[in-house]
């Protein structure tokens, strides 16, 4: 378990700042496939300016998608990578959402072609991490061979240095059988792909994964491969940031208007266990973001942590927060309270459900 933020390893060739920057919600409000899928409170003007404060105070790994805003947050990335020293960066992407004409994103020669897309968006001849960024290959798994060539001939050729994929899925409420067939799934094709990365939603609120049994910390550092840590203040209501008595709306567009924890039911159960975290740790928001951001940083030493923004502000706070690594004793509190809170999640998600028009 790691406790300070110098570099990392997360591959043999890769060191970075292990607080990172996450852009899916710059890329703004977005359908895919008939579901909303991004985020309504961007402003652009503010994006800028996070990325660049982002790079002022020292983070140096930026992860996006090609379908964060369908192209959006990469060219935006993409404006700011233009006014620095590229080879200082890293940047991942990620491709697998976005099938334009092909009859599936991962056909041949889809893929390629959105390589080139994203590569002409962020302004850059290379990508460091390019991620398979689901795991449905189409029916039977027809399009996995070709997926798995072209990300190798990409690496092959130098246009990406290192190949990555989605790691499982975690749900609170799943039944026992229904983890162990999203983690027999995981396995085949970490297994076929190799990949030197992967990239996983972890904070409080979502569990680790467990890959056969062991959790996904464990397995990635006994196989050499580095992970990303997405959501680590699980998409701001582990900031406080939220009033049970006066739940936010979003706007068209925005993944979080059908998601049960931004409804009074959730965020009533996430506040009940915040205020045991403000009497042990602080009173204010940025007493919270250290908490939560602590908890994923200190996991293990092959991880980066993805933080995500919407202001510049929220950047500042991010990286001014943090002080001292937690302790062992205050690891295990925070821990406590986090459980308490999934398990009341679990619970509400059992009874409450909303239907959301896009």
């Amino acid at each position: 378990m790691t406790t300070d933020l110098t570099p990392r390893r997360l591959t043999k060739d890769l060191s970075v700042n292990p607080l990172a920057v996450g852009c899916w919600a710059i890329g703004g409000p977005t359908i895919n496939s008939g579901s909303p899928i991004g985020w309504s409170t961007n402003d652009d003007a503010h994006s800028l300016e996070g990325l660049r404060r982002s790079i002022a105070l020292g983070a140096d790994l930026f992860d996006t998608a090609d379908v964060y805003g369908h192209g959006h947050s990469e060219r935006l990335l993409g404006q700011v990578l233009r006014e620095c020293d590229r080879e200082a960066l890293t940047i991942t992407t990620k491709v697998g959402f976005v099938p334009g004409t092909a009859p599936h994103s991962y056909a041949t020669p889809r893929l390629r072609h959105q390589f080139e897309q994203s590569c002409h968006n962020l302004g850059t001849d290379y990508i460091d991490g390019y991620f398979l960024h689901n795991m449905d290959f189409g029916e039977d798994d027809r399009y996995l061979s070709d997926a798995i060539d072209q990300v190798r001939a990409l690496r092959d050729a130098g246009f990406v240095r290192a190949i990555g994929m989605r790691g499982p899925q975690t749900h609170g409420s799943d039944r026992p059988e229904a983890a162990d067939i999203r983690s027999s799934r995981f396995l085949k094709i970490f297994r076929l792909v190799r990949p030197d990365l992967l990239w996983i939603r972890f904070n409080p609120l979502s569990p680790p994964p467990l890959v056969d049994g062991e959790d996904i910390f464990s397995f990635t550092a006994r196989q050499g491969v580095g992970l990303l840590l997405s959501e680590p203040l699980a998409q701001g209501l582990l900031t406080g940031k939220y009033d049970p008595a006066h739940p936010p709306s979003f706007a068209l567009g925005d993944h979080r208007r059908h998601k049960v924890w931004f409804t009074e039911p959730g965020l009533a159960v996430i506040e009940s266990g915040l205020q045991l975290l403000r009497e042990q740790f602080g009173p204010r928001s940025e007493d919270l973001t250290r908490v939560a951001l602590r908890y994923s940083l200190q996991q293990a030493d092959h991880t980066a942590v993805l933080a995500g923004f919407t202001t510049p502000q929220q950047v500042t706070a991010n990286h001014a927060c943090l002080g001292d690594p937690l302790t062992e004793r205050e690891l295990c509190f925070a821990d406590a309270v986090y459980a308490q809170i999934r398990e009341g999640l679990d619970a509400v998600g059992d009874r409450y459900r909303i239907e959301v028009p896009v």
